[in-house]
């Protein structure tokens, strides 16, 4: 335990601090494609009934037209935010008719690449601004991979917290920059250990053979519908995922804040020439935003993002700059498909106790050959995680991925000690226990699990996915009166807040976009 480790652990062991530390809140947005009945993808129009993709502020679509995103509310109880993430899940499937929420967060089997709708949002202003956002993703990376469905998890630590760790440090920085350093130095530790969830949660060693459309791959035939890979946590994750020889080139180190904003703000304005081969209109209709090698910030794939809420038309960059950071977004977490929400309360609470240890453990900057070094150990568990005896290397030294999960557990444990000191109870250290238990017996990962299952049932990827949609779509399907009321009401209310926004438009879509390029000039 290092010396500023152990410090925080002091300063929040007080009990001022420990009433403030239940204020960690957390929120979850879980992405899901909606399918047949016979696990195809579903090619309908977003549900009526779900209200309005643009405005609902619980229920939207993602990149396609049926991958739908799920958003709760963040909430100091872990378990407020799943029961709110189940009553989304119980209110969508009642209104789903035959049709499933896919399990798993590799895609189902796909049509022709052409033929996946992407996501409509009306016809104003804004809204063809989000569907050519999308189109331009299209273009640039495939419709294929932008089916890919994951888990995003919101984290905050109370300003408060953040305050009495200042006073500690005898730091005399304005408080919003201390606390954008200290979410900065949480995303460093995070890089360095992220590994470790891609073991303990990673959920997608295996694909159907639809998802690579032909391509060069080093994947092996499990039959003749799925490639997977022997020892694989989370293909979703690998580089058969989010990739990008564009994005290559963006190389934040997360040293500090502007290190981050600067190399985004960059990456927005700086033009790439496959893109420019592409250009933003042909034939009179709209391509993509621009020719840079981003679009706009959100199109920077990373396992963790520093964020702000922004205000009106405030871009996110905008609102990290003026305010600072607010809370981390992870990534990188695979859907369960065993589980009816895809995540369950004691993963939370572990990733709880997992971002607070990386919020206090000391966090050295990136420099030498850091940065690749991490992103190396993610890869690594990611495509060969379970395989016995796995090498990782730690500032230049190979070291084992088990004696190195260990180490990591210990100083969890503390974390979660804490957390339940402030909540009262067991429940973090429980579920700490929990993951323990993974890195004795490899067949309690999540990954594991999906190969074991497919082996025990005789069965293609496809099809234990569809079994498992199928048995969670009955489990949540009868929602209570009183819930179709509040979500029918929600759906209502979208649907109108965008009938206004469409009749408040006064100018074309392409003089919006022209005062669009004005603003960012």
């Amino acid at each position: 335990m290092t010396n500023v480790f152990a410090s925080r652990l002091s300063l929040l062991s007080q009990p001022e601090a420990l009433l403030q530390l239940k204020n960690c809140l957390q929120g979850i947005e879980r992405e899901s494609l909606r399918v047949t009945n016979q696990g195809q993808l579903a090619l309908t129009e977003h549900p009526k009934a779900l209200g309005s993709a643009l405005t609902h502020g619980s229920i939207t679509t993602d990149y396609a037209e049926p991958l739908l995103e799920f958003i709760t509310q963040a909430h100091a109880d872990p378990a407020q935010t799943l029961a709110e993430l189940e009553d989304i899940h119980r209110f969508t499937h009642s209104v789903l008719g035959d049709e499933l929420l896919w399990s798993p967060s590799m895609p189902c089997l796909l049509p022709r690449e052409e033929d996946i709708p992407i996501a409509r949002y009306g016809s104003s202003n804004v809204g063809q601004f989000k569907y050519l956002y999308r189109m331009g993703l299209s273009v640039r990376y495939g419709r294929t991979m932008q089916c890919i469905a994951g888990i995003h998890y919101n984290f905050s630590i109370p300003e408060s917290i953040w305050s009495v760790l200042q006073q500690g440090s005898k730091n005399t920085q304005p408080l919003m920059d201390y606390q954008s350093d200290c979410y900065i130095a949480l995303i460093r530790n995070f890089r360095r250990y992220s590994w470790l969830l891609m073991y303990l949660f990673g959920a997608s060693p295996a694909v159907d053979k639809s998802f690579l459309r032909d391509n060069p791959h080093q994947l092996d035939t499990y039959d003749e519908h799925t490639l997977y890979l022997p020892y694989a946590t989370s293909l979703r994750m690998s580089d058969l995922g989010y990739q990008s020889n564009a994005q290559a080139g963006i190389t934040p180190c997360y040293n500090n804040l502007q290190n981050y904003t600067d190399s985004l703000l960059e990456a927005v304005s700086t033009p790439y020439p496959a893109y420019e081969t592409i250009g933003t209109c042909k034939d009179g209709q709209w391509l993509q935003i621009n020719t840079n090698i981003l679009q706009i910030e959100n199109e920077y794939y990373s396992s963790i993002r520093p964020k702000r809420i922004t205000e009106g038309d405030e871009r996110p960059v905008e609102a990290l700059i003026k305010r600072g950071i607010q809370y981390v977004e992870v990534r990188c977490i695979d859907i369960n498909p065993f589980l009816p929400l895809g995540i369950d309360l004691s993963q939370s609470q572990f990733l709880n106790s997992f971002l607070l240890f990386c919020a206090l453990q000391d966090s050295p900057v990136f420099s030498g050959n850091a940065c690749p070094e991490t992103r190396q150990n993610f890869l690594t568990v990611v495509n060969q995680g379970r395989a016995p005896d796995l090498q990782l290397k730690r500032d230049g030294q190979t070291v084992s991925m088990h004696s190195w999960a260990t180490e990591l557990f210990d100083g969890i444990q503390v974390c979660a000690e804490l957390l339940d000191s402030a909540h009262g109870g067991q429940e973090h250290q429980q579920a700490l226990a929990q993951q323990r238990a993974k890195l004795a017996d490899v067949d309690l990962t999540p990954s594991a699990q999906v190969l074991n299952a497919m082996r025990k049932n005789s069965c293609s990827f496809t099809q234990l996915a569809l079994a498992l949609s199928r048995q969670h779509a009955d489990s949540l399907r009868d929602p209570a009166p009183e819930l179709v009321q509040h979500y029918q009401a929600l759906a209502a209310q979208s649907i109108e807040q965008q009938r206004r926004i469409e009749a408040a438009d006064s100018i074309s879509f392409d003089e919006y976009m022209a005062a669009y390029y004005t603003q960012l000039n």
